[in-house]
């Protein structure tokens, strides 16, 4: 008996050079359970996301109206994760659904702030620091939090950066370049849109390419690829 206590002690002093320990099983789980896994409980992007470009296009810019385009916000939305707030389809237009006498200002219909993208990065505070913005395709993402198509380096083709918006740099009408309120595919109307990624021909980066929500007007309400469209649109949650 006294040999293998012996034993023991020696094991205890000269393991430990060999990174082995004596310890007992409760000491080794409790040193496993501190600190858990990478990862987890961590939330992620998706659980604070109020803010995204949609991941799908439309060909011409009859949306269905505003009902249709909100519509559209909320089911990319709820199909991506982020179902917990209501979304709305930044988007101006000449009445209001609601009260034909009114127009709507896109500014208007997108609540107060702050917004975070899909990753869950800032993207404003507010209403004032939104419409200072420059588009950024690092920053104007998707619902999946992919960048879109536009003139940044090294972006797939084509270019489908032009989001459709009816709307001024300050967020409120552009008249006559709604496509008839989100309800046309006229092949002589066209829609006013603005840069996801900021950025015109060459990468250049100045006014008025720059803009993230009004820079030209799409190709028409009939076709929103000429000039580098795909009908996407940007959603903001209101809550």
């Amino acid at each position: 008996m006294i040999k293998l206590r012996l034993l023991s002690l020696i094991s205890c002093v000269i393991l430990p050079l060999f990174n082995a320990g004596c310890g007992s099983d409760e000491d080794v789980h409790a040193h496993q359970g501190e600190g858990g896994s990478a990862g987890v409980g961590g939330g992620g992007g998706a659980a604070k996301a109020t803010f995204f470009v949609t991941s799908d296009t439309s060909a011409t810019a009859d949306l269905g109206g505003l009902q249709g385009a909100d519509a559209r916000c909320q089911r990319l939305a709820v199909a991506a994760g982020l179902g917990a707030h209501t979304f709305q389809a930044y988007l101006s237009a000449e009445q209001d659904p609601d009260d034909a006498s009114k127009t709507v200002d896109a500014r208007d219909r997108i609540g107060s702030g702050p917004w975070y993208n899909s990753k869950g990065v800032l993207l404003a505070q507010d209403l004032t620091a939104l419409h200072a913005l420059s588009g950024d395709a690092e920053l104007f993402l998707d619902e999946n939090g992919n960048k879109i198509n536009g003139q940044w380096q090294d972006s797939p083709t084509p270019n489908e950066h032009d989001i459709l918006t009816g709307s001024a740099a300050d967020g409120t009408l552009v008249a006559g370049k709604t496509c008839a309120d989100w309800t046309s595919d006229a092949a002589d109307a066209a829609a006013q849109v603005g840069h996801s990624d900021g950025l015109g021909p060459s990468m250049n980066g100045a006014p008025p390419y720059n803009s993230w929500n009004s820079v030209h007007e799409s190709g028409s309400c009939g076709d929103t690829a000429p000039k580098g469209g795909a009908g996407r649109l940007y959603c903001f949650a209101i809550d």
